[in-house]
């Protein structure tokens, strides 16, 4: 199994984690019913965004946190529903790579998931 190297390898993570995403019985429906997320003009997004994270590149411009703080205003969002994002990122890297740039991915997502449950809990 290789290690991430470049944005074909993100592409290839940000859709197979959000296949996983969208049949998920605990998560999809912020996605799916919520946002009702245009999945054409996210996935670049989020390509961008785990470029930059992962790789250092300046691609990705945005405000993820008052997007989430948003859609938790919608409908709450709980530290179950962090958990289950973040085992679905983690099953997904462990089914595809492996090296120190997944493990950057984990790291990172560890990171943003832990934020995101702190900071949306603040705006129920």
């Amino acid at each position: 199994m290789n290690d991430l190297k470049d944005r074909n390898d993100i592409i290839v993570l940000v859709n197979k984690f959000y296949d996983k995403v969208n049949k998920d019985d605990k998560i999809a429906f912020f996605f799916n019913d919520i946002t009702k997320v245009n999945w054409d003009l996210h996935l670049p997004k989020m390509y961008d965004f785990w470029e930059t994270l992962i790789f250092g590149k300046k691609a990705y411009k945005g405000n993820p946190m008052l997007k989430h703080v948003l859609m938790a205003q919608k409908e709450p969002m709980e530290a179950h529903h962090f958990e289950r994002w973040l085992s679905l990122w983690k099953k997904t890297i462990a089914e595809n790579f492996k090296g120190e740039r997944a493990d950057i991915a984990l790291y990172k997502a560890e990171q943003i998931g832990g934020l995101m449950a702190f900071k949306v809990k603040q705006f129920k």
